[in-house]
């Protein structure tokens, strides 16, 4: 049976993949994208779909996104909405918290208010690995264990993930919460490590690595990931969270080697021509060293997991970009 979603953040990154992969695979429904279009947005990655219509406005702008569940008869939500960025968060955290806070809090609350009563209807709340903070050499993330955001990012979205658990146990909405790792692949902004190492490789300017680039982050595909949100949206169990990861754990260095390479291939260069323009820079203020994720939950109770390789997301993240330059 047909139904109408709203996506919010559907021009973004995750998003506009998120919206892709709904729309092939459920034509029959429609697709409302809620987007603010900031900078990071790019309304022509969702332009050309039929069933999917982009609403202009801010999610926390509670009138608005009732008066869309109510004229839509919306019954699902991927709140994906967010200020993401971790260096704008220590420059200008005030944004981080109105839109994080604020605009969770909105959504939320026009939902509860449209959709009292109804059971069927699920918040999915999309949300980040860095609410836990930083990890020593050993051991991963897991649902269970407690809070430690170390970034005014970190800690707007650890915010969000609290409002949202108080919904349900509150109120008794039907919500859901995914924590993931770094996602990568097409359709994201350049401000992100992946493709703005990319972009300085084709015009062959530096490629700034913080610190000493030892920072280990756990890699994720954006569709391995929308197909995660995608499975937990239609079989996930409300009220609960699971943890997203591409088992993928990469030191930034050798990430950047890699990429390094897959570039010069794709470009004809010799090999190490990407590699002569790393460049390490001051080290980010409270930058957390180590995440990995354990995404055995989702994969006992679900049945998720990545199959995406790490080798084949970086040739795929590539020629997109190169194809887009």
């Amino acid at each position: 049976m047909a139904e109408t979603i709203i996506i919010t953040g559907g021009a973004g990154f995750i998003g506009s993949n998120l919206v892709h992969r709904w729309h092939r695979n459920r034509p029959q429904d429609r697709i409302l994208v809620l987007d603010k279009l900031t900078y990071a947005a790019d309304r022509t990655q969702i332009q050309d779909l039929e069933g999917v219509e982009l609403v202009v406005g801010d999610i926390q702008n509670l009138e608005l996104v009732r008066h869309l569940l109510e004229r839509h008869g919306v019954s699902k939500i991927f709140h994906l909405a967010a200020e993401s960025h971790v260096d704008r968060s220590i420059t200008g955290p005030a944004e981080f918290i109105q839109t994080n806070l604020g605009g969770t809090f909105s959504m939320l609350e026009a939902a509860k208010q449209v959709w009292a009563g109804q059971a069927d209807c699920r918040f999915l709340h999309i949300s980040t690995d860095e609410v836990y903070g930083s990890l020593g050499d050993e051991g991963k993330f897991h649902e269970a264990m407690a809070y430690a955001p170390n970034s005014p990012y970190s800690a707007s979205k650890a915010g969000s993930d609290h409002l949202v658990r108080a919904y349900h146990h509150t109120f008794g909405m039907n919500t859901v919460t995914t924590n993931c790792s770094n996602n990568y692949g097409p359709r994201q902004h350049p401000e992100k490590l992946i493709p703005l190492a990319i972009q300085r490789m084709i015009k062959g300017e530096p490629i700034p690595i913080y610190g000493d680039g030892q920072n280990i982050r756990d890699w994720l595909f954006v569709e391995d990931h929308c197909a995660a949100l995608e499975t937990v949206m239609l079989n996930g169990v409300a009220g609960e969270t699971y943890c997203v990861g591409g088992d993928n754990e990469q030191k930034n260095l050798d990430l950047i080697d890699g990429l390094c390479d897959v570039v010069d291939v794709q470009l004809g260069r010799p090999q190490g021509t990407s590699r002569a323009l790393k460049t390490f820079v001051q080290d980010r203020a409270g930058h957390d060293r180590r995440y990995a994720i354990d995404a055995g939950k989702i994969r006992r109770e679900l049945g998720w997991e990545a199959r995406t390789t790490f080798g084949d997301g970086l040739k795929q993240t590539v020629a997109w970009y190169l194809g887009r330059r």
